[in-house]
């Protein structure tokens, strides 16, 4: 090789190699991150009814990590997918308990101490809108793997929608069973966000 090449060469080399180790990087970084499809595929792959003990145990923490990887929406529609609900009827009480638990956002104790001091009006309003969005997130189309349509259940029972609207929301969740709070988890999660958002005290709400 030509000596006034060979620097060239060598640089030529150095960048092809930092390229391959950014481009690796970035596929590592991609299949690590945690989406909703992931844990759907992650839900539908492991059936839970077939696994003991450790294993048991372990799938239902390797759960819990990805969920509490996901942003915001997306662990709200994995939380209403049909995956998730079979999981769930598989499950006994303390292992929904601890999943509810280990899985829901931070600050949630302290958003319903704030949403029981609103007047009755605005409570009732939050919920509505927040149901409101759970509606409209469970059908639409792009959220692959969710209940759609007519198909789709409501995202609480009339029940549960009208006890969320009253007072005492924070007392009723804490001595609800299980499977009440998973089924109250997504409309927290939606009137927590509204109120970190600022939505609930504007002119109007």
């Amino acid at each position: 090789m030509n000596p006034r090449q060979k620097p060239l060469a060598t640089a030529a080399a150095v960048l092809v190699g930092v390229w391959a180790l950014a481009y690796g990087g970035y596929v590592i970084a991609k299949n690590a991150k945690v989406t909703g499809e992931k844990v759907r595929a992650f839900l539908a792959k492991t059936d839970i009814s077939k696994l003991k003990d450790k294993d048991r145990a372990k799938a239902l923490k390797q759960l819990a990590d990805y969920m509490n990887q996901l942003p915001p929406d997306e662990r709200r529609n994995t939380r209403m997918d049909r995956e998730w609900e079979k999981w769930f009827k598989e499950m006994n009480d303390k292992e929904k308990g601890d999943l509810i638990e280990a899985t829901m956002p931070t600050g949630v104790t302290q958003m319903l101490t704030a949403f029981e001091q609103l007047p009755p009006d605005k409570r009732q309003k939050a919920v509505q809108d927040s149901l409101k969005r759970l509606r409209e997130a469970r059908n639409d189309p792009r959220n692959a793997g969710q209940w759609q349509g007519k198909d789709a259940p409501p995202p609480l029972n009339p029940e549960l929608e009208k006890r969320a609207a009253a007072a005492g929301l924070g007392a009723f969740y804490s001595q609800s069973s299980a499977q009440t709070k998973a089924e109250l988890a997504p409309l927290l999660e939606e009137i927590q966000r509204a109120m970190e958002s600022g939505r609930l005290m504007r002119p109007g709400r």
